[in-house]
Parts: C-alpha cells; sequence; structure tokens
C-alpha cells in the first residue's frame, strides 16, 4: 500500500473510531515532552484516554502528538484538572508503561537545566539511556541483599586519613557527610571507595560512583565486587550495548541493585535512597559532558547531593580551583592524610633541571632525557620498570622550518606534524596534507619542535638497548605491565599500572604542559603530574620521579611536596582576584556574529554582568582541545563565527543562566537564523 493510501485508510478507521474518553480519576497528565526549543521547555498537558489510565503512571515514557508530529515524552504527574484554557490533546500511547523517570530524577533534571540555562529535554536525554524494548521484558539484575555488617576497625585503609575513620562512622550511622579528599599515592584507592560504599550501605542506603574512564571504572568495579560481594552493585557504561545497558539501568529503577559505578552518565542513575555520591579524579576533562547543556559531573553529584540530602566524596590525588571552592565555602571539609603518613606512601620527586640545565646538556636535549633523568632511568632499570609520561601522541606532533624556524601550519591555522618518520606532513585539527615548503623562505627540511611519544619510544629504545620500550596511548592503551625492567613510554591518562609499581618516572616536557594556552593549565598539568606518579613505588622503597621542568614553577613546587591542596587554594586566590571561574559565573555566547549580538541584546542580563569579547570562536578550546592531537572545540562552527564571554559575581549566576535561556527562547520561537551555543562555566576561557 502506497503512504498516501495508507494515510487515506488511517483517516477512515478513525473517523468510524468513537470518540475516546479521558480516564474517570486523575485524566490529566503533565509530559515533558522530547523538544528542546528553549521556548517550549515546559510542561504540557495531555488528556489521559480511559484505555491508558492504568499504564500511563508519573515517570512512564509516552508518545504525544505535538505540533502535529508525533514525539516522545515523560509524564510527570497525573492531575485532577488541568489551568490550560484550551482543548487538551489525548496520550497517543505509552511506549514503556514501567515508571523509568523517578521523581529524584525530574527535579535534577531540571535543577541541572535551570544552572546551565538548557532545556530539560536535553538533560533527560543525558540522564536516561534510549529504550530497549527486549531489555524492558527480560528480568534485571537481581541483588543478593546488604552486606554484613563489619567492624569500623576493618576499615583500615581509611585509618591512614586524619578524618577518615570519622568519615566512615557517619555513613553507617545514617549520616550525610560531604568531604574533598586528596587520596594517598598508590593502588589503593579503589578499595578506599568500595570502603565508603559498603560502609554507606550499612546503613540501608544506595551510592553512586562516578569515574572518568573505562579503565578506572574496571579498578572500581574489582574493587566493590571484593568489598560487597557478587550481584550487590552494577556498572554503567557506553561500552556495554544498549541492551545490557538498559537492563541494568532498570534493574537500578526496580531497586534490585543499589550501589552503582560508572563513566560520566552514571551521574544520573536512578538509585533509591541514595546515602553517598563519589566521584573519582574530578579534574579529568572527561567528567564534562560534550552535549548540551554542558554539565560537569561534579556540580551535578554536588547538586544531586545538596538535593537529596546525601553524603559526598569528590577527590583524587590532585584538587582542582573548583573543589577547593567547595572547602572554603564549608559544602564540604577537607579528608586528607597528615605530613608523616604522606611521607610513607609518596616517590621522591626531583625536578630534572630547568633551562639553564638544558642549555648546558645540549646532547641530552637530543636525547629527550637530560643527564639527570638518564641517570635516574639507568639506576632504576636494573630492578623494575621505568614510565616516561610524555603530553603527546604520535611522532613529530610539531615540526618548524629547519632554516629560518618559522612553524609550520596548515591553511586553516593547525599545526603540521609528521605522523611517522616516513609519512607525509598532515595538519593537527583538519587532517589535511601539507607541503613541506616554508612559507616563509620556501626552505623544504624541518626540524621537530615538539617530539610525541612514538618518536621518544623510537629514541629510548636505541638508548636503552636490549631492554624492551613498550607505549601506550591513543587507541593502543595498556592495562598492566609486568615487574621486570622496561621502559614504558606513555600519554597521560594512558600510563598502565605496573606490577608492585614502577621504579622510577620521567615526566618530559613540562614546558609544554605549562605553556598551554588555558587558564587550568597548571591545573591540569600538576594533575596529570600527580596520577603518574602516584603509580610509582615509594620512597622507602627506592621510587623516585624526575620532572623535566623548571623547579621554581608553582605546580612543579606542588609536586616535588605533594601538596594539592595548598596549589588548588593558591589557584582559587589568583583566580578570585582575576573574578575568574569558579570564583565568579560566567557564560560563553558563540555562533554568527549578527545571532550573537541579537541574542545578547534582548537578553536582561544581572546588573553586575560583564560582556567580554568578542573572539573568534574557533580561538576556544578546552584543555582537552589544546592539548596536541585533541580535537578543537570550535570545529562545527563556522569560521566567521564569534564569541563573548558574559561575567558575573557566583550570586548572579542563576539569574544569568536564566536570562539567557530566555533570550534564547525569544530567538527559537521567532525562528531567527543562526545557531546560538551558550555554554556556562567553560572548561576554555582563553
Amino acid at each position: 500500500m502506497s503512504g498516501q493510501a495508507s494515510q487515506t485508510a488511517r483517516r477512515r478507521s478513525s473517523a468510524g473510531r468513537a470518540p475516546r474518553q479521558p480516564a474517570a480519576e486523575l485524566p490529566v497528565a503533565r509530559v515533558a515532552v522530547d523538544i528542546s526549543l528553549a521556548h517550549l521547555d515546559r510542561p504540557f498537558d495531555y488528556l489521559v484516554p480511559e484505555s491508558l489510565a492504568a499504564s500511563a503512571v508519573p515517570g512512564s515514557q509516552v508518545r504525544v502528538r505535538f505540533a502535529g508530529q508525533l514525539v516522545s515524552g515523560f509524564v510527570l504527574a497525573r492531575l485532577a484538572a488541568s489551568d490550560h484554557p484550551g482543548k487538551l490533546g489525548f496520550l497517543e500511547r505509552v511506549t514503556a508503561p514501567e515508571p523509568v523517570l523517578t521523581p529524584e530524577i525530574a527535579t535534577l533534571a531540571r535543577a541541572v537545566a535551570d544552572r546551565y540555562g538548557g532545556t530539560l529535554a536535553d538533560v533527560l536525554r543525558l540522564a536516561i539511556p534510549p529504550r530497549h524494548a527486549a531489555a524492558s521484558k527480560v528480568g534485571g539484575v537481581v541483588g543478593a541483599g546488604a552486606p554484613d555488617v563489619l567492624a569500623a576497625d576493618e576499615a583500615s585503609l581509611w585509618r591512614r586519613y586524619e578524618a577518615g575513620p570519622s568519615f566512615l562512622e557517619a555513613l553507617a550511622a545514617g549520616r550525610s557527610p560531604r568531604a574533598v579528599w586528596s587520596a594517598l599515592p598508590g593502588p589503593t584507592w579503589p578499595d578506599e571507595i568500595a570502603q565508603a560504599v559498603e560502609a554507606v550501605a550499612r546503613s540501608g542506603r544506595g551510592a553512586v560512583v562516578v569515574v572518568p574512564d573505562a579503565r578506572d571504572l574496571a579498578l572500581v568495579d574489582a574493587a566493590l565486587a571484593r568489598q560487597l560481594g557478587p550481584g550487590r552493585h552494577v556498572v554503567l557504561s557506553a561500552s556495554l550495548g544498549p541492551a545490557e545497558r538498559y537492563r541494568r539501568w532498570l534493574a537500578v529503577v526496580r531497586g534490585e541493585v543499589t550501589v552503582v559505578a560508572g563513566t560520566r552518565s552514571a551521574m544520573f542513575a536512578p538509585v533509591a535512597d541514595l546515602g553517598l555520591v563519589v566521584l573519582w579524579d574530578e579534574g579529568d576533562d572527561l567528567l564534562a559532558e560534550p552535549r548540551a547543556p554542558y554539565p560537569h559531573a561534579r556540580e551535578v553529584l554536588a547538586l544531586r547531593a545538596y538535593l537529596a540530602h546525601s553524603g559526598a566524596l569528590i577527590g583524587g590525588f590532585a584538587r582542582t580551583a573548583e573543589a577547593a571552592l567547595l572547602v572554603a565555602s564549608g559544602w564540604a571539609r577537607p579528608l586528607a592524610a597528615g605530613r608523616a603518613e604522606l611521607r610513607k606512601y609518596a616517590p621522591a620527586v626531583q625536578p630534572a633541571g630547568g633551562e639553564a640545565e638544558l642549555a648546558r646538556d645540549e646532547a641530552a636535549r637530543s636525547a629527550r632525557l637530560p643527564s639527570i633523568a638518564l641517570r635516574t632511568a639507568r639506576a632504576a632499570l636494573a630492578d623494575g620498570p621505568v614510565l616516561v609520561q610524555v603530553p603527546r601522541r604520535g611522532y613529530l606532533t610539531a615540526v618548524a622550518c629547519e632554516r629560518c624556524h618559522a612553524r609550520a601550519r596548515c591553511q586553516c591555522g593547525g599545526p603540521a606534524g609528521l605522523p611517522g618518520p616516513q609519512a607525509p606532513l598532515r595538519c593537527g585539527w583538519c587532517g589535511s596534507a601539507i607541503g613541506r615548503s616554508c612559507r616563509q623562505c620556501g626552505h623544504q627540511g624541518l626540524r621537530a619542535v615538539m617530539t610525541g611519544a612514538r618518536r621518544t619510544a623510537e629514541e629510548l629504545g636505541r638508548a636503552f638497548s636490549p631492554l624492551p620500550v613498550l607505549t601506550s596511548g591513543g587507541s593502543e592503551v595498556l592495562a598492566t605491565v609486568g615487574s621486570e625492567p622496561a621502559v614504558v613510554v606513555a600519554t597521560p591518562g594512558a600510563e598502565p599500572v605496573a606490577d608492585g609499581g614502577y621504579r622510577a618516572a620521567i615526566l618530559l616536557d613540562g614546558w609544554a604542559m605549562l605553556g598551554l594556552a588555558s587558564l587550568r593549565a597548571a591545573e591540569e598539568a600538576l594533575r596529570r603530574w600527580l596520577n603518574a606518579a602516584a603509580l610509582v613505588r615509594t620512597a622507602a622503597d627506592g621510587g623516585g620521579v624526575d620532572i623535566v621542568a623548571d623547579g621554581g614553577q608553582p605546580a612543579v613546587q606542588a609536586l616535588i611536596r605533594w601538596d594539592p591542596a595548598t596549589f588548588a587554594d593558591r589557584e582559587l586566590a589568583e583566580r578570585e582576584e582575576l573574578r575568574f571561574p569558579p570564583a565568579a559565573r560566567m557564560a560563553s555566547v558563540a555562533g554568527p556574529a549578527e545571532a550573537v549580538d541579537a541574542l545578547l541584546g534582548a537578553a536582561s542580563l544581572p546588573a553586575e554582568a560583564e560582556v567580554l569579547g568578542p573572539l573568534p570562536a574557533a580561538t576556544g578550546q578546552s584543555v582537552r582541545a589544546a592539548a596536541p592531537g585533541a580535537a578543537d572545540e570550535g570545529a562545527g562552527m563556522a569560521a566567521d563565527a564569534v564569541r563573548y564571554l558574559v561575567r558575573v559575581p557566583r550570586s548572579a549566576g542563576s539569574d544569568l543562566a536564566l536570562a539567557l535561556r530566555a533570550a534564547q527562547a525569544v530567538r527559537t520561537a521567532a525562528k531567527e537564523p543562526g545557531a546560538v551555543r551558550i555554554q556556562l562555566d567553560p572548561a576554555a576561557l582563553i
């Protein structure tokens, strides 16, 4: 049957059907419709037909007719009457009669949308995985009940922290302490998280644990299984596939399991009677959602802990200025070990010379290792593996003219690099092939400016032959390495765990990490260094770390002293002085110049608002985008797009978000041309 004929048949069938009658009780359903337009960011009322009265319950997923089209939505409430003066349409059908949107997640999603100037529909897309019909018809994960009660002194790992035992005792007693955690170096952090989760489980409450990536998730999954026993927690991640992920998510909705561990999207896991939220490595930019309205897991979980009156454990080896603000404001308390305890577990750290030493050591510069780091590596390789952290993937990630030293660049402005020793030059942003002739002098010879992990491994292989040289990064990430002598070259975040710990670590190109054009350059550099150094044996066991950077830099000093808290406090103080986030709230407004100007002109910004700009939109890159080999945040926007920053005091942050969303609503209602992207508290400011 043709499309036109089938439509005619449906109309005839509909015309001959008896009129639908609304349900006898609570005949109105208030529905959050899955439409992201800002001017439609509100619930709509529909009549519930008698045939759907039992299935259209709050939290169920339905299909409704909106502006002539069938769209999805969630029932937020059933009402006796509507305040809408016009005629109401009927629900078309219930696609998921089982309530999948809990009241807590609905409240959280609305709060997140308001904080980030987004729409409820966008947040619900992040919060609830797509329905999978087959998975919804089978049983979920059956939990094994509450874990056995353990004695408080069995939490031996937390006894190393000054307030650790009292933190666990408060969780086990049903209270809701909130802490910013500075984890001790070493491989025990997953077990420490598991012990905190076990403590809150003893009080009969649930927990949500969020980590940046799959490697961290595997460690936490194993630790929770050891601590809680089988069947008492589930893991949620995109790698499970849609069917399995939805099946596990339904098990959480049904209350079959009350402990969830996962990556970023698990921050919305609908755990019943939430008692604790945990966020590990809270400065990792993988925790920032790249889709509208761009929420960060740290802010979402902090907001969730506040709304649900639950405990919170936010931390890592490093600490961000945002976490320092949580402590400074009194929202959370610091949870750290004393200096004497810290010295038992930290490796010895020393700078491998600044610019003056490198200038005297030209041979070491060409060999990628200063002489002091070379001596450290040779001594360490006698009885264990050595980790070499390189901040870039690839071979030569930036090159320059051999004669005039002009940087080789693509027509798009991106840096030119060599993917391999015999490969042609390619742009690091758009991937286009680039000729070798210098645009300044025409010379075809090249010199390396930034060396990647592959080239570093190649040079170290010659320096330490016949020892094996392993690489980890990009699409080839090693999870673990053995305890035998080997050189392991890894990019940040891809460092494998060594059996028994690394004998030494050498952190290369510290100047490149600190020199990124980002407000968070020093903070991110310290985070990456601490994460790598935490894999090294303790100083008492001979573990040492050499960092190739100027020892006078504050971030380097923080690494040497292993003092991320003081560094974060300093960062926060500097940002307060400069009025940068998190001391202030800031919005990025990017898009075509005319559209952005119109939106800002129509917005009723707070009186304290300060508008900065415009700048070319492509210059606004996140720390990950600014890192070599990463994608540009401005990708997908027109080359002539502009970007404004709007700054207000923290107290006016909510007003700023609401004002920008209201202005966006005026644009979308009028169908004005040009897409404008609004992002609150962006990672990149310059």
